[in-house]
């Protein structure tokens, strides 16, 4: 990765990237949960317990966590973040992040939403606009179009791993 080249990626950009990301999980989950449990799944009358079953759990939170982790590690970006052409990486050396970064980023994201998501809020107002779960991930989200913010100065990456 080339100093100049990469720049970090703000608050909106990132945000319209988990709009994205959101908007493809729905459509992926609400019909399986439908087709599983039928429309009684989204009556909270007659949906008490946390987990309707054990679909429920598998397909809101272990299919989602997997798939996260996996683009993560394979591709640097979910859909919405390739769609803007952003890159989750490696703080220091703009590699891809290893498993147990991606891992920690994605639970991570609970301690960015307390309190109020200022976690996630903190992305506009930081330097490297990192939120709290970059910070604790070591990660940075840049993207490959020069818009004019503060270049990213990364250690030279070597390999196949370098957006």
């Amino acid at each position: 990765m080339e100093d100049g080249k990469v720049e970090y990626a703000g608050f909106w950009v990132r945000l319209g990237a988990t709009l994205i990301d959101t908007i493809l999980i729905m459509l992926i989950t609400f019909p399986l949960l439908v087709w599983i449990y039928g429309w009684e799944y989204f009556d909270p009358t007659l949906n008490t317990g946390m987990f309707a079953g054990p679909a429920d759990f598998l397909i809101t939170w272990v299919l989602p966590f997997i798939a996260v982790i996996w683009f993560w590690r394979a591709r640097q970006a979910t859909p919405g973040k390739m769609a803007l052409s952003l890159h989750v990486v490696d703080a220091d050396s703009g590699r891809t992040l290893s498993t147990g970064q991606s891992i920690g980023r994605y639970f991570a994201y609970i301690v960015s939403t307390l309190p109020l998501c200022i976690g996630f809020v903190w992305i506009a107002f930081d330097k490297r606009k990192q939120g709290w779960h970059d910070k604790l991930a070591g990660s940075v989200v840049v993207r490959t179009k020069n818009r004019g913010t503060e270049p990213v100065h990364l250690p030279e990456a070597q390999g196949d791993n370098a957006p």
